[in-house]
């Protein structure tokens, strides 16, 4: 590959629902442009892009994966991103390094939600977008219909779509584009050109004249030039297209079939000619050491590279993807991680083609590059020059709500777990874990179901790791709601010397604090010596649960008195003693579980609104108020833990994709008597199962 400047690349992330046929599209770019000799099929598992061996088996993108074309004397990379909710991550992460978005939709379904998605976090990140309508030779194809739902969708948004092309033909007689900038027509996949088809003129001239319009909007010139002459040259209009596009106030809509490769190097042509290179591309900033930086794309500029992307792969080892923001990047050159504080040398630099490494001597500003084996470096890392400290923010990740609780399957598994699930963690910024201390388990949170399953399987095939995975526990915990008081003694004779411990104590609520122990005893009956063994066994009570299983606090305990025996008393029968007395007055104190309460917003279309807050009802929530915004409600309630664990499959099926939502902990209830009973029932068979054994 030869070397492309800052000035001749575009970086392109594709966006998409997912079926819209982005990987297609990718895999006619490079076939198009000669950079492989034949047209892989996404069916075959044999795309450049889906090369990992689970996406092949599933037949849908799971990860970004980096496809740089070369066309006129510049370089496209494009970033195939997957398009499934559960993958949000993955797209996140490709749009934060692009500088524009080509957003695809399917000529049958039109918008969908995934398309809202994509536009959403387009938007975040100020990208310039290029929507194509995307599978013109489809049966039941409608180009008219798809750009009329993509009009109204782009206007609800406040900015105007304009054509930048039209189909000649469609479904079965979808055979090129008419450029409508160049007015000419491209057949095929654009290598032939001709002249517009006589019944199109039309229409074609209309759309230019509505073009020519938008152009002249660009610039004050232009628009001079525009009202003085009635007319632009091609020159003059790519030039006042550009900066209407640049500035995502209009938005080109294209047409194409990527699977017969119809309209692709005409869509080529205008990502060159429409979509900013990194010198004109979003504003980006980084931390300095005095405060913010802005970033210039421009070799001359201190290091800024950010990790967008990591992945482990058990052959090549681990490859780090970057994006230069300023400054360049020569192979075997060092850099110095700002996150880590580590120096790390850039041995095998390589621009990556799927999973074909291309070797790199330079990657310039503006460039996405790879490079493995790096010691420490994970995704959302900056790498810059030591002398000049920058770090990069990384994008906000929406937060994983999805969790089960993680197995390991065998012994040899268990000693992997942390390492194993740190690095998935790392590879991706949806994954979270955490040893949940209350209920002694291990957390994994997700997107939704199919995005844990990926991650278990790659802990399978990438780091050799079995891992099973079930529903996980509440976090209950116990409590006392009234004063109590009780008194055990503890007895042993087994031949020789026995064991005795006699202990009378008091209990009562202490909302102040997790847990007092009080010295109240009066008289010579008990020595204080065997007061620590008591509130050991009383706070190891406590963790391990009273009744219930579950970890209690605000409990305020009063040794008052007790018995001992000159011979036979031992700190360990004041432990049991303690224990056990300790039981008999929770059992009369009134024992209640509680349970986490989450205060959860649920953003739903208007119209689901009426579903969602049904639901929350029959999930015992508390409504506690809405908020209302441009055609969608928040729902704000109040809702127990226990009736939240799988939500995220739920609010989908409501919404058909479009609500999601947003929990945190807000505080502990008491749970009602009959959840509670049945709760305390399932430890009472746990623990003589657990006798059985």
């Amino acid at each position: 590959m030869k070397d492309y400047t800052t000035e001749q690349l575009r970086n392109i992330a594709l966006v998409a629902h997912g079926g819209a046929g982005k990987t297609m599209l990718a895999e006619a770019f490079l076939h198009v442009t000669g950079a492989t000799t034949r047209l892989g099929k996404v069916e075959e598992g044999t795309t450049v892009s889906d090369y990992d061996e689970e996406e092949q088996r599933r037949k849908i993108s799971l990860y970004s994966s980096v496809i740089p074309i070369e066309h006129h004397d510049h370089k496209i990379n494009v970033i195939d991103a997957p398009g499934y909710t559960d993958f949000v991550g993955e797209a996140i992460s490709a749009l934060s390094v692009a500088d524009g978005a080509v957003i695809l939709v399917d000529a049958v379904a039109g918008i969908e939600v995934g398309t809202e998605l994509a536009w959403r976090y387009a938007d975040q990140f100020k990208l310039p977008r290029f929507f194509v309508i995307n599978k013109m030779d489809r049966e039941n194809a409608n180009f008219e219909k798809a750009y009329e739902a993509i009009e109204e969708f782009v206007r609800m948004h406040g900015k105007r779509a304009l054509k930048v092309q039209l189909p000649i033909g469609e479904k079965h007689a979808f055979k090129g584009v008419v450029d409508i900038i160049g007015m000419k027509s491209y057949l095929g996949d654009g290598k032939s050109t001709g002249e517009i088809p006589a019944e199109m003129k039309e229409a074609t001239e209309k759309a230019h004249f509505v073009l020519v319009e938008a152009a002249a909007e660009g610039e004050d010139e232009l628009m001079e030039k525009y009202l003085e002459k009635g007319s632009l040259s091609d020159e003059e209009m790519v030039r006042g297209l550009k900066d209407v596009v640049h500035a995502a106030d209009f938005i080109p809509v294209f047409c194409a079939a990527g699977a017969h490769e119809i309209g692709i190097l005409a869509l080529l042509n205008d990502i060159v000619d429409l979509m900013p290179s990194p010198l004109n591309g979003p504003k980006r900033v980084a931390q300095g050491r005095t405060g913010e930086e802005e970033l210039k794309a421009l070799d001359s500029e201190p290091l800024a590279a950010y990790v967008w992307k990591t992945t482990a792969d058990p052959f090549v080892g681990k490859m780090t993807y970057f994006r230069i923001l300023s400054g360049s990047i020569q192979a075997d050159a060092h850099a110095w991680n700002q996150n880590k504080g580590v120096d790390e040398r850039m041995a095998g630099l390589h621009f990556q083609r799927g999973k074909e490494p291309i070797p790199a001597k330079v990657a310039h500003a503006g460039d996405i590059v790879s490079v493995s084996k790096l010691n420490v470096t994970a995704t959302g890392d900056t790498l810059c020059d030591k002398g000049h400290p920058l770090t990069v923010k990384p994008p906000v990740f929406p937060a994983a709500l999805y969790r089960v609780a993680i197995t390991p399957k065998t012994q040899a598994d268990a000693a992997k777990i942390t390492p194993t699930l740190t690095r998935l963690c790392e590879e991706d910024m949806t994954l979270t874990w955490q040893n949940d201390a209350v209920t002694r388990e291990t957390v994994l949170q997700g997107m939704g179901d199919q995005h844990i399953d990926v991650a278990l399987r790659r802990a399978q095939t990438k780091f050799q790791v079995g891992l099973g995975m079930h529903e996980p526990k509440i976090p209950y915990r116990e409590g006392i709601t009234r004063k109590a008081s009780a008194q055990y003694r503890h007895k042993k004779q087994t031949g020789g010397a026995g064991q005795f411990g006699e202990v009378h104590l008091r209990i009562e609520p202490y909302p102040d604090g997790d847990f007092d122990f009080v010295d109240e005893l009066v008289g010579m009956n008990l020595s204080r010596s065997y007061l620590p063994p008591i509130e050991k066994s009383i706070r190891a009570t406590m963790e391990r649960g009273a009744f219930a299983g579950y970890p209690m606090n605000n409990v305020r305990v009063i040794v008052y008195d007790g018995k001992e025996h000159e011979v036979d008393s031992k700190p360990v029968a004041f432990e049991i003693a303690g224990r056990e007395a300790f039981k008999l007055a929770v059992q009369e104190a009134g024992p209640v579980l509680f349970e986490p309460i989450m205060n959860v917003r649920v953003t739903v279309p208007d119209s689901n609104m009426g579903d969602v807050m049904s639901d929350l009802n029959t999930r015992r929530g508390r409504v506690q108020g809405t908020e209302a915004e441009r055609g969608s409600t928040t729902v704000i309630a109040h809702v127990p833990m226990a009736e939240m664990t799988r939500y995220t499959t739920q609010i989908r099926s409501i919404t058909g994709g479009r609500g999601y939502f947003t929990m945190e902990l807000d505080h502990y209830e008491i749970v009602p008597n009959h959840i509670a009973g049945a709760i305390i029932e399932a430890h009472k068979k746990e623990l003589e199962a657990k006798k059985d054994e």
